[in-house]
């Protein structure tokens, strides 16, 4: 009973500081907010670069906004990250799909899988829209909450063929520190593989 009651409460804190670190999320000399209109699913994010956007602080790192950006997607896949220096700026990478990479009879010919900070779809013989829109229709995306109440948005979004519609604004950034790491989000959607991926600082997340 007693060994019973020690597994309780330790799961009990580990709960707590997951929460904790969830949730907390801390912000300096917040940037505006985006105000671009939501696009609908059927089409392709709305960005628009910036020269000397505003820069920022979250958790200690150092973020350069390089655009404002506004997304609406599926979601086809979340990753959580606990470990690394990434884990303590984005604990959450999002798979989004828009255009046909948005349609339920196109992502169930697709096997997606995400880990290491990288999304990845497989299909058998042909694919069942051309390759290039695959890449230039959806993307895996690095959460960064400006928020707690974007972390719990996320938090339980469905995924898959039928997975959430959500809308997303907010600053692709590139993130640095001190002592020279640095990540860097990617400006297009034409790209694949390493560097792909966008670093978004998410200010609003809303299910459609």
């Amino acid at each position: 009973m007693r060994n019973r009651l020690l597994l309780i409460a330790i799961v009990a804190i580990i709960a707590y500081m997951w929460w904790n670190h969830e949730s907390a999320v801390v912000v300096l000399s917040a940037p505006p907010e985006v105000n671009l209109p939501t696009v609908p699913v059927s089409e392709a994010p709305l960005q628009r670069d910036i020269s000397n956007g505003p820069v920022f602080k979250v958790n200690g790192y150092d973020l350069h906004a390089l655009a404002t950006y506004s997304a609406t997607a599926r979601v086809l896949s979340t990753e959580r990250y606990s470990f690394g220096v990434e884990a303590d700026l984005s604990p959450l990478d999002v798979a989004l799909g828009w255009g046909r990479m948005a349609k339920p009879e196109v992502i169930n010919k697709l096997t997606i899988s995400q880990g290491g900070r990288f999304y990845q779809w497989r299909y058998s013989n042909a694919p069942p829209i051309p390759f290039d829109e695959i890449v230039q229709s959806s993307a895996n995306t690095h959460i960064i909450p400006a928020s707690a109440e974007v972390t719990r948005a996320l938090a339980h979004v469905s995924t898959g063929a039928n997975g959430d519609i959500i809308s997303l604004k907010g600053y692709l950034v590139e993130a640095t520190k001190p002592d020279g790491w640095h990540w860097r989000s990617s400006l297009t959607r034409q790209d694949s593989g390493d560097h792909a991926c966008e670093l978004l600082y998410v200010q609003s997340a809303a299910l459609e």
